[in-house]
């Protein structure tokens, strides 16, 4: 990564560089690049705005986490009306490296970490709380694809994979993709003091002292990798540990909620959600 696109520690000001918007009483935040795009809608939501309360408190999305359900599925529908409507799409998320396909015709979420659409009617949700949601948009073949990468997926490369699933099923070009990389755990808190058992040497030179490792780069460079220009990436730059005022931490706060952040096709009455 150059130092034209190196992301700040953990963030300039409350919201970095990202774009800053309050849609129904909830705060979300967006990509200018992707934001530029007419044919996509996205949305990195914060913790505010939403039903739950406590540790949960506000919008948390993730059913798992120990929040009551029927505000945790009030919270969802409070996110689905604030991208204005569709058909939400979740996953079973489990650090793992299956990429799917939406509309499979299954009612229940499939156990995947990484989601592809062709249709606008699809509503891409990941569910975070220190790792990373990135987003990838091809506009020309009109595809998106919403990926959950933490640790385990980095070091598996999933963004890599769903790359490559987009370019064998829908034909997508990697020099037409453009990508998010969302708030997560930043170099400045992505401790792994047992990295050697779990990380490989090969991505020890992403570790920037003793124990803590730059995740944002890595990702960076996976895009790269599989073919996305440098300059069609961007990173939102902010950590989740340290502005737990916006987003909930696993790290910071062990019992805690999950965050959406959201990415769709527009249909042809959405104006550049």
């Amino acid at each position: 990564m150059n130092e034209s696109t190196r992301p700040n520690k953990c963030g300039l000001g409350p919201t970095g560089s990202m774009l800053h918007e309050e849609r129904q009483g909830l705060a979300l935040l967006r990509f200018p690049m992707l934001s530029a795009e007419p044919g996509l809608r996205h949305a990195v939501f914060t913790r505010i705005g939403g039903a739950s309360r406590g540790p949960y408190s506000e919008l948390n999305v993730g059913l798992g986490a120990g929040d009551q359900p029927d505000r945790v599925w009030e919270n969802r529908k409070r996110v689905q009306r604030a991208m204005g409507g569709g058909r939400p799409v979740f996953l079973r998320q489990r650090h793992g490296v299956r990429v799917v396909l939406s509309g499979n015709g299954s009612a229940a979420p499939e156990l995947a970490d990484a989601v592809i659409t062709d249709r606008p009617e699809d509503l891409l949700l990941i569910q975070v709380a220190d790792c990373q949601a990135v987003i990838v948009h091809d506009p020309v073949r009109r595809v998106v694809a919403n990926i959950h990468s933490g640790w385990r997926g980095s070091v598996a490369d999933i963004i890599g994979k769903t790359v490559a699933t987009m370019k064998r099923r829908f034909g997508c070009r990697p020099q037409h993709l453009m990508a998010g990389v969302g708030p997560s755990l930043g170099p400045c808190c992505a401790e792994f003091v047992h990295y050697r058992k779990e990380i490989p040497p090969a991505l020890w030179h992403y570790k920037i002292d003793e124990n803590h490792f730059d995740f944002w780069s890595m990702s960076v460079d996976q895009l790269r990798a599989a073919g996305v220009a440098g300059r069609r990436i961007q990173v939102a730059g902010l950590c989740t540990r340290c502005r737990t005022d916006l987003f909930y931490s696993y790290r910071g706060e062990k019992t805690t909620g999950r965050f959406a952040v959201v990415a769709g096709l527009a249909r042809d009455e959405d104006q550049r959600r």
